[in-house]
Order: structure tokens, then sequence, then C-alpha cells
């Protein structure tokens, strides 16, 4: 029997007769030959139905084939360098084919080659993630998932999970979804697992947290989902110098591991890989100081009022993506840029001795205008001082009575960070929009499917 294969194993099998199992991408009729693209998940490739050598019923169900219908079908492997697929350069010459299920005329599938709007395409996302672009994206996204993974568990880090309902929040209170608690108290889907990761990481050293997080910020942008997938890692006795230093290492890692496993999707994607084959460390570092002074200088060289006021801004002042795009335009590399004001920074942020008004945290902006994909600090380890921040978040004590101990027993000095998986995946396959990374969006407007 034929032995059914993969087609992102199709190399291996040239002049072998093989079985493969999938779905109709498209189809090209020339009369007595049938150009069938199938996909299987793992590739796609062109599969020929030529009448003479096929059973005219067959031939027929080949001709007459619609988008996405499935299939099985029994071929020999040719190689043919004309042939488009992926990986291409291969075909399979069809010997036998069985129609599992024809897509009906009536219920024409959805989604063609031809443009269609973004509001449309998101309304039936199950659909477009069958589409090769989505596909690669996914894959990618695949990637850097398992990246993040090998890379921390590789040095030492232990994977440990924190609560996805919180009864109080890690950061701003403005960006929780309440829910009602059984009727007896609220609680929040979580924004963040880090003050859990603390405690985490006064047991194991060094510690990390992946898994989605729930911010309910009324925010529009390219950069902004309300669910998301982030990994937090914490480490003991880090400083902001050996946080700086952890980062670059995995950053290089992730798209390093992308560059080796994804060739083919990031040629679909049309991403110039010449551009991530520069992400190697170190990367460049600037302070928000000398990043604010940066951003006049180069406002001042600008005629138009309208550009030239997006780029102006007081210190004490978060960067907006303006000021980041503009920043990261100066480097070909992600950079750091550290030691923000303490006002535009989470309560737990370590200040900078001397400087109270500026915290030992730091942001790392992705190159090409995509802005923060990592954020992180030193984190406040002194009893008093942790006591004193958290009363300015406005929550009662008792909420975060347990994360207080952890300044009472055994307090260290301690660092982490967190990156957005979306943000990252955007950056490394050079994404317009934030909404193609994760397979079903969750945004300000849009819940469904």
């Amino acid at each position: 029997m034929p032995q059914v294969i993969s087609l992102g194993d199709i190399a291996n099998y040239i002049g072998q007769e093989v079985t493969i199992r999938g779905w109709l991408y498209d189809r090209t009729d020339k009369g007595k030959l049938q150009f069938l693209q199938v996909r299987d998940g793992s590739g796609r490739a062109q599969c020929v139905a030529f009448r003479k050598d096929m059973d005219e019923t067959e031939f027929e169900a080949a001709r007459t084939l619609t988008q996405e219908s499935s299939l099985v079908l029994t071929g020999t492997v040719r190689q043919d360098e004309r042939a488009p697929g992926v990986p291409g350069g291969f075909e399979i010459g069809i010997k036998t084919l069985q129609v599992i299920q024809r897509v009906a005329e009536e219920d024409a599938y959805p989604i063609t080659p031809k443009e269609h709007g973004v509001e449309f395409l998101m309304d039936n996302r199950h659909l477009w993630v069958r589409s090769e672009r989505q596909w690669a994206i996914l894959r990618v996204r695949a990637t850097i998932m398992r990246a993040i993974r090998d890379f921390l568990d590789d040095h030492g880090y232990l994977a440990v999970d924190t609560p996805i309902l919180t009864p109080a929040a890690g950061e701003s209170t403005t960006e929780l979804f309440a829910i009602d608690y059984f009727g007896e108290m609220t609680a929040y889907l979580a924004q963040t697992g880090q003050l859990y990761n603390e405690a985490n990481m006064m047991s194991f050293g060094k510690v990390y947290a992946f898994g989605p997080t729930f911010r309910a910020e009324k925010s529009k942008t390219r950069r902004h989902l309300t669910e998301f997938w982030m990994v937090e890692p914490e480490m003991a006795w880090f400083s902001l110098e050996d946080l700086m230093a952890m980062e670059e290492q995995f950053i290089a890692s992730i798209v390093g591991k992308v560059l080796e496993k994804n060739r083919a999707e990031l040629k679909i994607l049309e991403r110039d890989a010449s551009i991530l084959e520069r992400i190697v460390p170190p990367f460049p570092r600037i302070s928000y100081d000398d990043a604010v002074t940066k951003l006049a200088e180069l406002a001042a060289q600008i005629d138009d009022p309208e550009q030239k006021a997006l780029l102006q801004i007081e210190w004490g002042n978060d960067f907006g993506s303006p000021h980041e795009t503009a920043l990261t335009q100066l480097y070909d590399k992600p950079v750091f840029c550290y030691n923000y004001p303490s006002a535009v920074k989470a309560f737990y942020m370590q200040p900078v001795e001397g400087r109270p008004e500026v915290c030992r945290s730091v942001d790392l902006l992705a190159p090409e205008g995509y802005g923060e994909i990592c954020g992180g600090s030193e984190r406040i380890f002194d009893s008093a001082l942790i006591e004193s921040r958290v009363a300015q978040i406005g929550l009662p004590r008792e909420a975060y009575a347990w994360y207080l101990d952890l300044r009472k027993f055994g307090t260290i000095p301690h660092a982490g960070f967190g990156m957005g998986v979306e943000r990252a995946v955007a950056w490394i396959c050079g994404l317009p929009h934030i909404r193609e990374t994760i397979p079903y969006a969750r945004m300000l407007k849009r819940l469904y499917p």
C-alpha cells in the first residue's frame, strides 16, 4: 500500500507512490489536465490529474472539485522546479482520487483569492485560518512559543503556573475584567501573573509563567488585544543590568529559531529575513532622560507642525507609538530604554537610588515601528516601601497581604519582565496589525467567532 505522507516531507519521496489526505486549495482547468493545489496542514503541493492516467469517474471528480473540498489521493511524486507549493518544486501525478466531502456549489467557500474586507475576514476567522498567509503566521507563532519554553527550560528556569482569577490588580485597576465570584466577592481576570511569580521565585530562584492574560483597556490601536499570551520570567538576585543581558539573549534565541524553522513561512509573508538576521546581541541601551533629549532633537528637524507635535514630549510622560517608532528608527536592532519616571510605571518597581521620581525599569522596543515587546524592572524588596506603594493604588490592603508577606520573610533583590507573544509575532512576521497574530482575536469590538 502507498505510504501516507505529509506534504511538508514531500522532498523525501521523489519517485515514490504516496497517499496524501487534505483539502483543495485551488484548481486550474486545462481540459485534459487538472492542476490541483492540495494542502494538508503541513504544506501544499501541486497535484496533476491527467485524463488518460485516471479512471474517468475520478478524473471528472477532479475536474469539478470545489474549493476546500476534502479528498484523499494517491500518485507518484515528481521533482519539478516550476511546481508551486510549500515547499515548492515538487508535484504529484495523480493515479486515484477519492472525494471525502465536496463543498456544494450553493455553499461556495466564502474566502476566495479576491480581496476581502477586514471585518468580513474577522467574522470568518474560523475559515480564514486556512488561508496560506494565516497558516504561515500561526506556524511562526508556534515556533516562537516553543522557542520561549526551550530557552527558559534550558537556562534553569522552572515553569510555574499562576492564577487566571485573582482578587486584586497586578498593575492598573482600570484595566481589569471584573467577575462576580459566587455572589460573595469580586474577582478579576489576571492582567499579569507577576505578583504570584515573585512568590514562586522565592521558592525556585528562576521561574516563568506562560499563559493568557486579560486587559480591559479600551484601546483600538494595531498593537492591542484584550486577551493575549504573555511569558513572565522572574529571577532572584538579578539587577536591571542582569535583566537586560538575559533579555537580549532570550530575544536573539527566539528570532534565531524562527530563521532556522520557518524560512518558507517568512517567504510567504514576504518578510525580509536579512532584517531578522541582524538581531544578535548586544542591543543598544538608552536612558529615558537621553531618549527625551533625542526626541527633542528629532522634533527640531521637522518642519511640519503636526508631525513635530507628535514627537514632542515633556519629561515625566510615557512614550506613545510615535515616540517609540522614532527612537527605534535610530537603530537596526531592538533597543533598551531604561529608568522611566516612576509615575508612569507599576507600583512594584524599584526607585533609582537618589532619584525616587525614576524607577529601575526597562522596555525593549522592537525596530521598524513595532514598539514595546518586553517590559520589566527590578522589584521593590524593602518592606516599608512596598507597603506605602500598595497603599497608593487604592485597593484594600488585605487583597495584597500575601504579596506583602514576601518582603517579611527573606526578602532579596530580584527582577523580571513580561513579553506579549502577539507583539513578538507581529514584529518577527512584519505584520501591520496584531489581530492576525492569534488564532481568534479578542478586541474592543470583537468577541466572535
